[in-house]
C-alpha cells in the first residue's frame, strides 16, 4: 500500500476556537468522506487518488484525529458533528454534495444527510451501523475508553485487543503494524476528545427510527469479516432503507478500504457513475 502525501492539499477550518485539518483535492462533484475512530483521512488514500480525478474530495480528520486539535466542548453528539461538517462544506461554498462513510463517518453521514436532505446528493455506508450500539457491545467499549482515559493512552495490552477488531482473518502485516504505530503514538492532549468521541458513537441515538426519511440513493457495504461491525447490521439497514443496494466486501475486516482498496474502488465509482 502507497502511503500517499495529500500535504500540499491540507487546509483547516476553525469551529469554536477549534480547528479541522481536512484534505481539498480534485476537481467536479463534491464528495465528502467520513473516516473510522481511531483512524484518520489517510485511511481513504486509495480512493482520493482514483475519485480525485474526476471529483473534488473534502477528507476531514475527526477531533482528535490526524491533525485536528481537540474536540470543542459544544460538542455532544454525532447530530453536532454532522452539523460542523455541513459548517465546513458552507465555508468552502459547496452545495450540495455526496457522503462517503465508513464506522463513525456513516453514523455522522446518515445524520447529515437527515440534516441537510437537499443537500446530500448520496450516501455510503461502509461497515457501520446507525441503530442503537447493542447493549453487549456498548458495554464492552465503553470499558476500553475508561481504561485509555485512566491510563491516558493506548497500552500495549489494550492495543492487542483492539487492533484485531479492526483487520480480516489474515491481515495484512504492513497495514497493522501501522495502525499500531498510530496507537502508540495517540498522546495525552488526544484522550479526552477520543473519549468524549467513543462515548457518542457506542451511546448514539437509534438513527433508523428516522430511516424512511432517507430517500437519496444510498450504498450499503459490509466486509464480510468484520468484528467490530456485522454484516448482519448492514443487512438490517439495507432492509430498512429503500431502494438502498447492499454489497458484501471479500476478505475485508473493518477497515475495508484498504484491505480491499481496488473493490472499494470498483464498486464506488460504478454507483457515483450509476446515480449521477
Amino acid at each position: 500500500m502507497k502511503n500517499l502525501d495529500f500535504a500540499t492539499h491540507r487546509q483547516q477550518y476553525t469551529i469554536d476556537n477549534k480547528a479541522i485539518s481536512y484534505i481539498d483535492i480534485g476537481q467536479g462533484p463534491v464528495l465528502l468522506f467520513g473516516h473510522s475512530y481511531l483512524w484518520d483521512a489517510q485511511m481513504w488514500a486509495p480512493q482520493i487518488e482514483l475519485l480525485s480525478q474526476q471529483y473534488r474530495c473534502i477528507v476531514p480528520d475527526l477531533w482528535g484525529h490526524g491533525l485536528s486539535t481537540d474536540m470543542p466542548a459544544q460538542c455532544r453528539n454525532l447530530r453536532d458533528v454532522s452539523a460542523q461538517m455541513l459548517s465546513l462544506m458552507d465555508s468552502l461554498d459547496i452545495g450540495d454534495f455526496s457522503v462517503i462513510g465508513l464506522s463513525v463517518g456513516a453514523m455522522w453521514g446518515a445524520e447529515l444527510a437527515l440534516l441537510a436532505p437537499t443537500r446530500v446528493k448520496r450516501l455510503v455506508m461502509l461497515n457501520s451501523f446507525i441503530g442503537f450500539e447493542p447493549e453487549i457491545t456498548r458495554d464492552k467499549y465503553y470499558a476500553m475508553l475508561d481504561v485509555i482515559k485512566h491510563e491516558k493512552g493506548i497500552s500495549p495490552a489494550l492495543r492487542a485487543t483492539i487492533i484485531p477488531l479492526f483487520f480480516a482473518d489474515n491481515p495484512n502485516q504492513l497495514l497493522v503494524d501501522k495502525f499500531e504505530l498510530i496507537l502508540a503514538n495517540i498522546n495525552s492532549e488526544q484522550i479526552d476528545s477520543l473519549f468524549r468521541l467513543g462515548k457518542m458513537i457506542f451511546g448514539r441515538r437509534d438513527t433508523l427510527e428516522q430511516v424512511e426519511e432517507l430517500t437519496l440513493p444510498c450504498l450499503i457495504m459490509a466486509g464480510v469479516q468484520d468484528k467490530a461491525r456485522s454484516v448482519l447490521e448492514s443487512y438490517l439497514m439495507h432492509d430498512a432503507i429503500d431502494g438502498s443496494k447492499f454489497i458484501h466486501i471479500p476478505d475485508a475486516g473493518h477497515i475495508s478500504t484498504l484491505e480491499q482498496a481496488e473493490f472499494i474502488n470498483q464498486h464506488l465509482t460504478e454507483f457515483l457513475s450509476a446515480t449521477n
